[in-house]
């Protein structure tokens, strides 16, 4: 099959599964935009073509909008809300078999979880001595180390 063929096909399988996630989820407003999003409270924003895994990020954005959590006010409460998402989106996802979806992938699951896992690796550690901060209930970031030695 030539690849613009196996696009086409792609884009009427997302416009079916569009089609019927706005029939069963009246509640939500699903429009395609630049990226991928839930925009609180009821808008979810499909994003351009990403080839097989575009049902997957469609589910995740409606996982937001199933769970209700979307906002967090620690780093740590938002790679949370991500894997909510991921697991309200696969439940989702078990009911439109029917519409010969590719197969979940875990893994790619995993690989959007660790962009989260990563930032906040990085947010965590501290830029003076590098050991691992933490978040206080202000939401600044504190460093055991460099907070005992250096006040």
């Amino acid at each position: 099959m030539p690849k613009s063929s196996l696009k086409i096909g792609v884009k009427v399988a997302l416009n079916s599964l569009v089609s019927r996630l706005q029939r069963d989820y009246p509640e939500f407003h699903f429009v395609y935009g630049k990226r991928f999003s839930f925009r609180p409270p009821k808008t979810i924003v499909i994003g351009p073509d990403e080839g097989k895994n575009t049902p997957l990020l469609v589910f995740h954005e409606l996982g937001h909008a199933i769970s209700g959590e979307y906002s967090y006010a620690l780093s740590i409460e938002r790679l949370k809300i991500e894997s909510l998402a991921w697991q309200e989106g696969k439940k989702a996802y078990q009911n439109y078999q029917d519409l010969a979806l590719p197969a979940w992938d875990d893994s790619f699951v995993e690989d959007n979880l660790d962009t989260y896992r990563n930032w906040l690796h990085q947010k965590s550690k501290c830029p003076s001595c590098g050991l691992t901060r933490y978040q206080d209930a202000n939401q600044k970031w504190c460093c055991p180390y460099c907070r005992q030695f250096k006040n």
